[in-house]
């Protein structure tokens, strides 16, 4: 089925991002909100980001205007009657998504595929508030959509094959590299990236371990394209903290939310739109009265028991290998596509090829031991997979064996 014509349901950031990906691509975009208001202020947010790159010289002032006659404003669901895809990209609440669904069911033709941005929700439960869910699949995009080259396409228990073939198709015209992923809470990305996060922040609320500073420029060193901590202010504490809890109620205590991030965000210090998070963005008397990173850092101390652990960077970054070794046994992706995916939605190292890369690289073995090492000092969030211990008797111990989880 070819895309002739595309909805977007929310006019915030990701709505945007999105519709302004679609249009770049040459094909017409309605952007649709509840208010008149919001989806101009939608529209106008895709003007700016081709506003951007008319200012840094990678397009002319008529081609943006070209694009933008490629984009239109709704001010409710009725005008996406005529739209081949809808992508809805309203915020992380079930609730709200299937009630979207549901309406969109009732406005859409019957062929019209309905896609959810959603990160880390259930399709087959959204696809259960319509009664077409055989159309109904996700349709991940990365932020900033128009600069991240990942999609992830999540079929859900109903979603017919040929939905899933005709939402790869599209994503490859838009130049995106879709990956194909199991359905399953967090699904590949944010399930991998979540524990990474995760244990960064409590190797901040070790005492002694490292400072915001300190992590962020090792983990920058190493070739992540921002620190943790910078990312997660980027992101929205708030944000990841809903993503940590949806992966704590689906896969328990291994992805127990941080304390110290949940002290955060119930002290409003919710990362860049709140103008401070891990780190402070606006003055001390634009801010006002509000707690310090240090002050909420002794509380949540005070209350867990202080640890006091070196920092290294093999916390976070085996919390991740973990994390993907397990999604591996589970088959929810390839390991060539769990790498893929990785280096495309988080910037992961390209020279370290991705966390299975990186594990035969370090050697499984080697990788074994030290999350055994961090299980007996830090519990159970590092018992390491089952799969990687049988991979060390089987002698497939990684690039120096030359055989890991990739031939080499």
């Amino acid at each position: 089925m070819y895309i002739y014509k595309v909805g977007v349901v929310g006019a915030g950031t990701m709505g945007a991002q999105i519709a302004e990906v679609v249009s770049y691509a040459g094909v017409p975009v309605m952007l649709a909100d509840i208010q008149e208001t919001l989806a101009k202020r939608g529209v106008e947010s895709v003007r700016a980001i081709y506003q951007a790159r008319v200012d840094k010289g990678k397009m002319t002032p008529e081609q943006l205007e070209e694009k933008m006659l490629l984009v239109t404003a709704s001010p409710n669901l009725d005008g996406l009657n005529d739209v081949d895809l809808v992508i809805e990209a309203v915020s992380e609440d079930l609730t709200l998504k299937q009630r979207v669904f549901h309406d969109l069911d009732q406005v859409c033709a019957r062929s019209t595929i309905l896609a959810s941005n959603t990160s880390a929700l259930s399709i087959s439960a959204i696809g259960a508030a319509t009664k077409r869910p055989g159309k109904v699949v996700g349709l991940h995009f990365f932020n900033p959509a128009y600069a991240m080259p990942l999609v992830e396409v999540i079929p859900g228990l109903a979603t017919d094959p040929q939905t899933v073939d005709d939402v790869i198709s599209f994503a490859e015209s838009l130049r995106k590299t879709p990956v194909v992923v199991k359905e399953c809470a967090g699904f590949l990305v944010n399930r991998l990236l979540s524990p990474y996060l995760n244990e960064a922040v409590l190797c901040l609320q070790d005492d002694g371990a490292a400072s915001v500073k300190e992590i962020d420029q090792d983990m920058v060193s190493f070739g992540m394209p921002l620190g943790p901590f910078t990312l997660l202010d980027a992101l929205g504490l708030d944000i990841a903290l809903e993503v940590a809890r949806i992966l704590h109620r689906s896969y328990g205590p291994r992805m127990a939310p941080a304390p110290l991030l949940e002290a955060l965000v119930k002290a409003g210090r919710l990362g860049i739109k709140a103008g401070h998070g891990f780190y402070d963005y606006l003055s001390a008397e634009e801010r006002g009265r509000d707690h310090s990173l240090e002050y909420l850092t002794q509380q949540v101390r005070q209350l867990t028991g202080q640890q006091s652990m070196r920092w290294t960077r093999s916390r976070p970054l085996l919390a991740m290998v973990n994390e993907a070794v397990t999604v591996l046994q589970e088959d929810v992706a390839s390991a060539r596509d769990i790498d893929l995916a990785m280096v495309g939605g988080t910037g992961f190292p390209n020279d370290k090829g991705g966390p299975l890369h990186f594990a035969d690289q370090l050697g499984i073995d080697h990788v074994l031991q030290e999350l055994e090492e961090f299980r007996q000092s830090l519990g159970v969030r590092f018992w390491p997979a089952p799969m990687l211990r049988r991979m060390v008797d089987a002698g497939f111990t990684g690039q120096i064996a030359g055989r890991g989880f990739f031939s080499y």
